[in-house]
């Protein structure tokens, strides 16, 4: 059975090796392609007009872009009517002004649609290979037609070298031949799609691919045994194959194989002589041994088995001495134990106590600011003053939910409420995020903000992680007065790193192990006068020991910090389709009927108020009872039912839901809404079927949640 894991073993490490460097072929063939994509659209944003000026500065671009991209041949301007302005070349003179009609050009058609176009591949005088390529810029910025030499691609297959007669190879999406080391194939333009791997694997593409076959024969004709394996470039629809023969290619394996089988077979020799010779002398310490072990387990603690061996029956022996004479310690020992434990309940005690004094503190400054402005309110004269005393309550309320949600994302994680839902994902949505939540201020704070683009994939929960990330890049938004915050990723190994850089203020050595306590702020960080409560760093600790993800941080005082998280890397074809996307929707509900259900008065009419602010229909209860006598015979047709978890009366709303529901004849949506931080509780809104929100509510996630249920249920209909 070994023997079968070890050729597994090494077979699959032979099989990766191909894959990756396939993938890596790819992948620079990939970045050469999209370097000269995004060195076009950078000319093009550079077009201002269509004066004599404007074309000549146009066309020191395009001399400047020839300098830059070696790669390009030819590149023309055409403007939006399809008409050719500009054009600069390497191996004829450059033309200026009006010239042909390039509108029916498939480039410049494939270019208007907003799609990059990547022609076919064509030879020059029977020597390098050339593809045309066009970008589009703004609606009046016409696009760029350029010829690529891709030699590139020729060098990058040609320096493949696997073993000593493997090779990789290129087609494009119908199987023709685009790249080979032996170019002479190349050029007689050669079909590949009957070719069994190439068929295979173009027959796959966009779905879940094989990556790697074992063929009969290879791609240039002869008769073998071959391995190969593949990597989609998917914006040319290239595949890029690499190809080694199967005796080459497992000859590690077999090697392997006949080394474990000989040492396998060596063992079994060896094992069965050492059985008979230890047999002989095993039976009497093991007698001893039993009795022994009988003594202790009747208590007697000052007992030892005598065994002077020194084989595995003396060592065992001598583990029985010092388990008894442990357990002997162990009494004697445990008053000091239960001592120790009930110091540190204490010290957890006073912890809490802090905790909850530094709770109080921060949540009794705004309240006690609101009541203020509240006053002034009241005796406000004028409009602009009440306006903006409205603004200072907005102010203010804003803090104390912020505080709030706070105390309760810190509740929830200590109670274990929240559960990760690991999923593989891109990672570029959660940074255009990050860049479009905190670019404005950023900007409004002369900082630079920086979101490198990455094309990695992770395995983790994308909401936590996303919390994480905000949580830190929002820190290092606040806490720099110059230069910027950079955030980008890097693969190591099987892992990706997360790095949030940051130009500003920096922590002190003595500092960095207390800024994940929470409410604390270092007195750097204090001095800054910003409104951080000194919660997101203990919150982004929580979340990250939940997720099991390493998280280092390194700062210079004076220079700034940067934190580092690391998750693991997950490939391609692991990534789950579907991924969730924030949104804020600005919909109204006009015609749609809710049921609120609150004990409470003040807050079941600003519930009530907001509902109807967005279109709908309120029939607003303080119990089961007054719902039910609400709803008449034959009852109102609800859309949605939104519940306390606590009502009067001692009911509860999981269980009034049930029987609303069955008065409607009909499982309508349902929002359970409550202030506790259960961890069952969740689990029980689920078996009912409920959507679970935590007090405080924010108005954008009850109003994206509203439209998901009646946009579902419109659905079902």
């Amino acid at each position: 059975m070994s023997l079968y894991f070890a050729y597994l073993d090494t077979r699959s490490q032979v099989e990766e090796l191909q894959r990756e460097k396939a993938r890596g072929a790819a992948l620079r063939i990939e970045l050469f392609i999209d370097t000269l994509v995004s060195q076009l659209r950078a000319v093009l944003l550079s077009r201002q007009g269509a004066s004599p000026a404007d074309l000549q500065e146009m066309q020191f671009e395009l001399l400047r872009l020839l300098r830059a991209a070696p790669a390009v041949v030819d590149v023309a301007w055409i403007d939006a009517n399809g008409v050719q302005q500009i054009k600069v070349s390497r191996l004829s003179g450059d033309e200026l002004g009006a010239g042909r009609d390039l509108s029916g050009h498939p480039g410049v058609a494939a270019a208007r649609a907003g799609m990059p176009y990547f022609g076919l591949v064509y030879f020059r005088q029977e020597s390098e290979p050339y593809m045309s390529l066009a970008v589009a810029g703004r609606p009046d910025a016409g696009l760029a037609l350029a010829e690529v030499n891709l030699k590139f691609v020729w060098e990058v297959v040609s320096a493949i070298r696997v073993g000593k007669a493997g090779f990789a190879y290129v087609v494009d999406a119908a199987g023709r031949l685009v790249s080979h080391p032996d170019i002479s194939l190349v050029l007689g333009a050669r079909d590949l799609s009957r070719f069994a791997p190439v068929s295979q694997f173009i027959a796959e593409a966009g779905s879940q691919p094989t990556d790697i076959i074992i063929g009969s024969a290879s791609a240039d004709g002869t008769q073998r045994p071959t391995l190969t394996s593949q990597a989609l470039i998917p914006n040319l629809g290239w595949h890029v194959l690499v190809e080694q023969p199967l005796r080459e290619a497992f000859a590690p394996l077999y090697a392997s194989a006949a080394r474990t089988g000989v040492l396998l077979l060596l063992g079994v020799l060896l094992s069965v002589a050492a059985g008979i010779v230890l047999a002989r002398r095993m039976a009497d310490p093991i007698r001893r041994l039993q009795e022994g072990a009988s003594r202790i387990g009747q208590g007697r603690l000052q007992e030892r088995v005598d065994i002077a061996s020194e084989d595995e029956l003396g060592a065992l022996a001598s583990q029985f001495n010092r388990m008894a004479e442990q357990l002997r310690e162990s009494y004697s020992g445990l008053e000091q134990k239960i001592e120790e434990r009930t110091r540190q309940l204490a010290a957890a005690n006073q912890a809490k106590s802090r905790f909850l004094a530094a709770a109080s503190h921060d949540l009794r400054q705004p309240v006690h600011a609101l009541g203020l402005y509240v006053a002034q309110l009241e005796e406000a004269g004028s409009t602009a003053e009440r306006d903006s005393l409205l603004a200072k309550v907005k102010a203010s309320t804003g803090a104390v939910a912020e505080l709030l949600e706070a105390l309760l994302d810190i509740s929830k994680l200590d109670a274990g409420v929240v559960m990760p839902q690991p999923v593989a994902f891109a990672i570029q949505p959660v940074l255009n995020r990050l860049e479009a939540s905190f670019s404005i201020a950023a900007q409004e704070k002369g900082l630079r903000l920086r979101v490198r683009p990455s094309a990695l994939r992770v395995s983790s929960d994308p909401v936590l992680l996303q919390r994480i990330l905000m949580n830190l890049a929002a820190n290092a938004v606040r806490y720099t007065r110059e230069g910027g915050v950079l955030i980008g990723c890097r693969r190591r190994a099987a892992r990706v790193r997360i790095e949030v850089w940051d130009t500003g203020i920096g922590i002190s050595p003595e500092q960095r192990e207390r800024i994940f306590e929470e409410f604390y702020q270092a007195p750097s960080v204090a001095g800054e006068g910003g409104r951080g409560l000194g919660l997101g760093l203990a919150i982004v600790e929580r979340l990250a020991r939940l997720l099991e993800l390493d998280m280092l941080v390194r700062s210079t005082e004076g220079r700034g910090s940067v934190f580092e998280i690391e998750l693991p890397f997950a490939r391609e074809d692991a990534v789950t389709p579907g991924a969730r996307v924030d949104t804020q929707l600005a919909m109204r509900f006009d015609g749609a009927v809710a049921l609120l259900l609150d004990d409470d008065t003040e807050a079941r009419e600003a519930a009530a108020g907001l509902l109807k602010q967005w279109g709908w229909r309120v029939l607003s209860c303080a119990t089961g009872k007054e719902a039910l006598a609400a709803l008449g015979q034959p009852p109102v047709p609800l859309d949605v039912i939104i519940s306390d978890y606590h009502l009067a009366q001692g009911e509860v709303g999981t269980q009034v839901i049930e029987s609303l529901r069955q008065a409607c004849g009909a499982q309508l949506p349902a929002i359970l809404v409550s202030g506790d931080v259960q961890a069952d509780l969740r689990d029980l809104a689920r078996e009912a079927g409920i959507h679970l929100m935590f007090k405080p509510l924010q108005a954008a996630k009850l109003r994206s949640l509203l439209h998901h249920l009646l946009s579902r249920d419109e659905v079902e209909r």
